[in-house]
């Protein structure tokens, strides 16, 4: 993916927008700003705001979609002929890690306590499983049978998400409640891929 000035500062503006709106929502709840407070905090304009998002609710939501930018890089870091299922693991490991994905839980329990949020994470959530779904295709390219990366992405998608949800105890950096039975994320992953890789 070779993308322009133009487009990398596009996303820039996007996420220091994304940014200061969610700040403000830990800070102050959803209802405790407006788009005003969100604008004065990124150092833009109300213009600016309105040509990157409909709303507060959608620019809360898309801080998580930071995550995906440099998925790409580190794709193209990577050797030709690193399994697929290797190269998933790299990402995991390098992008996203403890940090974003606490800030992704906290996105989930944020659009639980505001129910006009949900319907934008939701969407986030979406355009991020596409678009890296997409990135990794690019990279299997004829390797694999076409139903291999859906298969895999899936996989791994559906346990990060019991991660995130809490349906797994998985331990994130950074995160105060820790119980007995919690894994950190580093043993999560190394479970997830060894199970991948070998079955039960």
């Amino acid at each position: 993916m070779d993308r322009g000035l133009r487009d990398i500062k596009r996303e820039a503006t996007s996420q220091a927008l994304a940014k200061a709106a969610f700040e403000l929502t830990r800070e102050r709840g959803l209802f405790g700003f407006v788009t005003t407070d969100v604008v004065e905090r990124a150092g833009y304009s109300r213009r600016t705001f309105a040509n990157h998002f409909s709303c507060k609710e959608e620019a809360v939501a898309s801080v998580a979609f930071g995550a995906v930018d440099d998925i790409s890089a580190i794709l193209a870091g990577l050797p030709a002929d690193l399994p697929l299922l290797d190269a998933l693991l790299a990402v995991m490991r390098e992008q996203f890690t403890a940090g974003t994905l606490v800030r992704m839980r906290e996105l989930m329990a944020m659009a639980r306590q505001y129910p006009t949020l949900e319907p934008h994470v939701l969407g986030v959530q979406q355009r991020m499983r596409q678009t890296a779904q997409e990135l990794l295709e690019s990279v299997a390219g004829d390797r694999y049978p076409a139903i291999y990366v859906p298969l895999l992405f899936g996989a791994v998608y559906g346990a990060v998400m019991a991660a995130l949800e809490g349906s797994l105890d998985v331990h994130l950096g950074g995160e105060s409640e820790l119980s007995p039975l919690s894994m950190d994320y580093g043993s999560f992953l190394d479970l997830t891929f060894d199970y991948l890789r070998h079955g039960l």
